[in-house]
């Protein structure tokens, strides 16, 4: 029991410092920084504007994609408003494109495998490994009751 009590304080203990990293770190870009605002978190995107007001059609697919999956519930960057965090992320995911998708600390990739994630159905299993369930499920058996 002990060590399973330590095991889980060592994790609490990392995730602490890597919120208070992000929280306190100068460099927007560093990937300590960059870290802190991927990890533990379900689901983050960085983006040109912001989900209420995106300023790249690409950002746009990427916010009304998740709109369609009922999902509203996720971290957004404005990397135009941050120009450190803007090359940062691109480095720290080595992908040079903008917008960025992160599901559980993991980079996803961009608005081109959002999209296909949706149109082959992925997205919807992805988004149930982080706790969300699509929208798109309840649409489903809404039609299946009807049918």
């Amino acid at each position: 029991m002990n060590r399973l009590l330590k095991i889980s304080t060592t994790k609490s203990t990392a995730s602490f410092c890597r919120i208070l990293a992000a929280r306190y770190s100068t460099n927007t870009g560093s990937k300590e920084h960059i870290d802190g605002l991927v990890k533990d978190k379900k689901l983050v995107v960085f983006m040109k504007g912001t989900p209420d007001s995106p300023n790249c059609g690409f950002s746009n697919l990427v916010v009304q994609i998740l709109r369609m999956h009922g999902v509203k519930d996720f971290q957004a960057h404005n990397v135009l408003a941050d120009q450190s965090l803007r090359q940062g992320i691109k480095d720290y995911s080595q992908w040079q494109t903008i917008p960025q998708i992160y599901m559980n600390g993991e980079f996803i990739g961009g608005s081109d495998i959002m999209l296909e994630m949706h149109k082959n159905g992925d997205l919807i299993e992805e988004l149930k490994k982080v706790g969300i369930r699509s929208a798109l499920l309840d649409q489903q058996e809404d039609e299946n009751k009807q049918g």
